[in-house]
């Protein structure tokens, strides 16, 4: 396969340093597509201290060391983009200016992933990534009896991961195999990363059949029958909290199930002849080869919903409602809407308690409840799939509670009726 990069010094004369010197940069060079950038390194020289160092077959003997330690960079630099099928500058980047190791280093390796998801906006996702490793150090540190700075693939196997998980779900962690299985989810990713990017053999993966099998998990059906939610929905709110935080909850499930975030990000330029066009949040840094829109229709009460909690006169690309704002950063967006999401369920769980209602009910459940109750009333999981814009049907039958005893019933007294 014929070299796509090229590597060599430059001395960039364009301005001297204060020493009279030139800063003596590093040279990456593509043919196809023609591009190049340039490096800063450690080393500055006159045109002529080049010269006798780099560009002469044989330097003086007190330039003998400077070229070695110049050869070893370029030798690093040519070693990292030979590692890389098809050579990307990004790439290139990244192995560039790491200390040797770091590519094997499941630490480095978590700590550039979270950088990364901070940067895409993927606050949530980069929480679980750092308590994923935040658990783990917690772990080597009882397994070696000291805190360890490096960790290697290779040490990852089905027996460490296997003893990961007595850890986690015994005393005093005592957690659920539904928080052990979201960690690891972050494990595996970074193992599928490192092989993908040529890091590591795939072949210590150590996650799959006849290795580590991850905790399967049946998800907890989180949703309201009919009955539940007109016992709701006719509730009356012992404060101002509980009515707006069962009015927001209802807005959630009479649009399809919409999550908080997106609830918090909807513009008015995304509110058209009464309907609401907009991507998930969710799947804007996920899904962009495939990106839909999703629509939902208003009803009555979804309007009335933005007439009386949305903003007033605003432009078009502001948000509808307070929940977050516009000069806001992405964390500090992150945590205004995860602080509302916090508000509606507990004044929520408030209100469900005092009218005989699980008192475990959140927004979630708005989504949940909104699927199972679609698909009973006749709608097709085909159909409800595409409202709740999940990848597979899979995905959707795991938010169905499945029919209602009376369902079952009236079937069978229907089903000889011929």
């Amino acid at each position: 396969m014929e070299q796509s990069f090229y590597i060599s010094y430059f001395l960039d004369t364009r301005r001297a340093k204060k020493s009279g010197k030139f800063p003596l940069k590093l040279r990456a060079f593509t043919s196809s597509p023609r591009k190049q950038k340039l490096y800063p390194t450690v080393f500055e020289f006159t045109e002529k201290e080049f010269e006798s160092i780099w560009l002469t077959t044989k330097p003086r003997t007190e330039y003998k060391e400077v070229r070695r330690q110049m050869q070893a960079v370029e030798n690093k630099a040519v070693d990292s983009a030979k590692e890389l099928s098809p050579f990307t500058f990004e790439q290139f980047e990244k192995k560039l200016f790491r200390k040797d190791g770091d590519g094997t280093n499941i630490f480095y390796q978590y700590e550039a992933t979270i950088k990364y998801l901070k940067a895409q906006g993927q606050i949530g996702t980069a929480s679980t990534y750092e308590l994923s490793l935040k658990s783990i150090k917690e772990y080597l540190t009882i397994l070696n009896t000291k805190e360890q700075s490096t960790l290697s693939f290779i040490e990852v196997t089905p027996k460490w991961l296997n003893g990961y998980e007595k850890f986690m779900t015994g005393a005093p962690k005592n957690k659920s195999l539904t928080t052990v299985s979201m960690y690891l989810r972050a494990l595996r990713a970074i193992f599928n990363k490192a092989i993908e990017e040529k890091e590591i053999d795939s072949e210590i993966y150590p996650f799959g059949k006849r290795k580590y099998q991850m905790p399967a998990v049946r998800s907890v059906k989180k949703s309201l029958s009919k009955e539940q939610l007109k016992t709701l929905f006719d509730a009356v709110p012992l404060t101002p909290e509980q009515r707006k935080a069962k009015d927001f909850w209802f807005f959630s499930y009479s649009c399809n199930g919409m999550n908080i975030k997106d609830v918090a990000l909807i513009k008015h330029k995304d509110v058209q002849e009464g309907k609401i066009v907009y991507y998930r949040a969710k799947t804007i840094n996920t899904g962009k080869a495939d990106l839909k829109p999703i629509t939902v229709y208003l009803s009555d009460f979804g309007k009335r919903i933005i007439a009386e909690y949305g903003n007033k006169k605003n432009a078009s690309d502001d948000f509808v409602f307070s929940i977050a704002n516009e000069n806001q950063s992405l964390l500090e967006r992150h945590r205004a809407i995860k602080n509302f999401t916090k508000f509606i369920n507990q004044n929520l769980k408030k209100l469900a308690k005092h009218n005989g209602i699980t008192n475990e009910i959140s927004t979630y459940w708005a989504r949940h409840s909104f699927a199972t109750n679609a698909i009973r009333s006749g709608a097709s999981m085909e159909f409800v799939s595409e409202a709740l814009n999940h990848s597979n049907l899979k995905v959707t039958q795991g938010y169905f509670s499945g029919f209602e005893d009376e369902a079952k019933k009236d079937f069978m007294e229907n089903l000889m009726k011929f």
